[in-house]
C-alpha cells in the first residue's frame, strides 16, 4: 500500500465488492439518507415557490399540480376568481417556463458537479479534488463562452454548447491527468496545475472579448454561474447528459474502493489502475461540461459534497459518488434560495452564494488536513 494516503482512505473496509454488503444497509445510513431525500424534496418545492415575481404560494402550487396532472385539476390552473385570463396565463408562464425549469436546472447541475467531484477525489485519492479547483470548469466555460463571442452554430446552440464546453474541459482533464501521472506529483502540483489552467482561460476570455466587445454580457454569465433563463430544452439536454455520466461514474464505485488502497494493490485485484483513471476523468470532464454549458461556473459543489456524504453514509463510493449527486443538488439549489431570500428582487448568482461557503470550507479542509497535500497522486 502506498504511504500517505488521505485520512479518509484508510477506513474503506471490504473494497473487493465480492461479498460486500449492499451499500445502504446500516440504519443510521439509512436514516441519513432518508433524511437527505426528505430535505431535497422539501427544498424542490420550497424553490418553486422563491421567484423574482411576487405571486401567491397557493397559486403557485395550483399552476404545477394543474400542469404535472395534465389540466385533471377542476377550475384551471389558477383556480381564483379574481384573476382575469390574460393575468393567469401570464402568471403560468413565469411558473412553468421561469420557476420550475429553473428548479429542475438547478437540481441537474448541482448533480453533475456532485458526481465529478466524487469521482474525481477518488480518483486522485484526495478530498481537494474538484472539477472546479482542477479547473475543468473554467475550461468548460472557456468552450462555451466562445461559441458567443465568435457566433459559432448560434442557431444551433443548445446542442453546440455541450460539444464545446466538453472540448474545454477534456483539454483540462487531460492536462490534469498528465501531472497526475507524473513521478514527482502530489496533489499540491495538481492543485497549482489547475490554477495555472484558471489562469490560462482567463487570458483566453480576455482575448475573446477583444475580439469581440458584445460577447462580454454571455461571458459574464459563465464566469459568475447563474441559472436564470432556463429552459425545458436545455433541461432536457442536461438531464440525458447528466443520467448517462452520472451512471457511467456510479459502476466505477468499487474500482475507485480499490485504487485508494494504491496503484500496486489495486492491481493485483485485477483494476487496471491507468484505465480507470482515464476514463474517469474523461467521464467526469463530460459531466462537467453539461453543468458549465448551461448555468456557468459554479464552484466548490464537487468539493464539499463527498465530505457530506462521507460523514453521513460512510466511504465506499459505491455510496459515496451516487449519494454526492444528491447532496450537490441540495446545496445549489439551497445557494438559489439563499440569494433570492436574501436579497429579493435583484438576480444574484447561485455561484456567488456557493463561492462564499466553499471557499471557507476549502480552508478549513487545508488547516483540518495539512498533510493531504503531500500525498502522492499517481500512486
Amino acid at each position: 500500500m502506498a504511504a500517505g494516503n488521505p485520512p479518509f482512505t484508510s477506513r474503506v473496509g471490504n473494497v473487493s465488492g465480492a461479498s460486500a454488503a449492499p451499500p445502504f444497509v446500516r440504519p443510521a445510513r439509512a436514516r441519513n439518507l432518508g433524511i437527505l431525500l426528505a430535505g431535497l424534496a422539501a427544498l424542490i418545492l420550497g424553490s418553486v415557490l422563491l421567484g423574482d415575481v411576487p405571486i401567491p404560494y397557493t397559486t403557485i402550487l395550483g399552476i404545477v399540480a394543474q400542469r404535472l396532472l395534465g389540466g385533471a385539476l377542476p377550475g384551471g390552473a389558477c383556480a381564483t376568481p379574481s384573476l382575469s385570463v390574460i393575468r393567469c396565463s401570464t402568471l403560468v408562464k413565469i411558473v412553468w417556463e421561469n420557476y420550475v425549469p429553473q428548479v429542475l436546472l438547478g437540481l441537474l447541475v448541482g448533480a453533475a458537479l456532485g458526481l465529478s467531484g466524487a469521482s474525481l477525489q477518488g480518483t486522485f485519492r484526495n478530498p481537494l479534488a474538484d472539477p472546479y479547483l482542477l479547473g475543468l470548469s473554467s475550461g468548460a466555460a472557456v468552450g462555451a463562452a466562445l461559441l458567443f463571442v465568435l457566433h459559432i452554430g448560434l442557431a444551433e446552440a443548445d446542442l453546440s454548447l455541450p460539444l464545446f464546453a466538453f472540448g474545454g474541459a477534456l483539454f483540462s482533464g487531460f492536462v490534469v491527468l498528465l501531472a497526475a501521472r507524473s513521478p514527482r506529483s502530489t496533489v499540491t502540483t495538481l492543485l497549482l496545475t489547475g490554477v495555472a489552467l484558471s489562469s490560462f482561460f482567463s487570458a483566453l476570455l480576455v482575448l475573446a472579448l477583444l475580439y469581440n466587445v458584445n460577447g462580454d454580457l454571455q461571458v459574464s454569465f459563465w464566469l459568475l454561474g447563474g441559472l436564470e433563463g432556463a429552459t425545458w430544452t436545455q433541461d432536457g439536454i442536461v438531464l440525458s447528459g447528466v443520467a448517462f455520466t452520472g451512471a457511467l461514474l456510479a459502476l466505477y464505485g468499487r474500482d475507485l474502493n480499490l485504487l485508494q488502497l494504491g496503484s500496486d494493490v489495486a492491481q493485483s485485484l485485477g483494476v487496471n489502475a491507468r484505465q480507470v483513471r482515464i476514463r474517469t476523468i474523461l467521464l467526469a470532464s463530460l459531466c462537467t461540461s453539461f453543468a458549465v454549458a448551461f448555468a456557468g461556473i459554479i464552484g466548490f459543489v464537487g468539493l464539499v459534497s463527498p465530505h457530506v456524504v462521507r460523514r453521513l453514509l460512510g466511504v465506499d463510493y459505491r455510496r459515496v459518488i451516487p449519494a454526492s449527486g444528491l447532496v450537490g443538488a441540495i446545496f445549489v439549489l439551497g445557494a438559489r434560495d439563499l440569494a433570492l431570500v436574501a436579497f429579493p428582487g435583484t438576480e444574484v448568482p447561485v455561484g456567488v452564494p456557493m463561492a462564499f461557503a466553499g471557499a471557507l470550507f476549502f480552508l478549513y479542509l487545508l488547516y483540518r488536513r495539512p498533510t493531504t497535500l503531500q500525498t502522492p497522486a499517481n500512486s
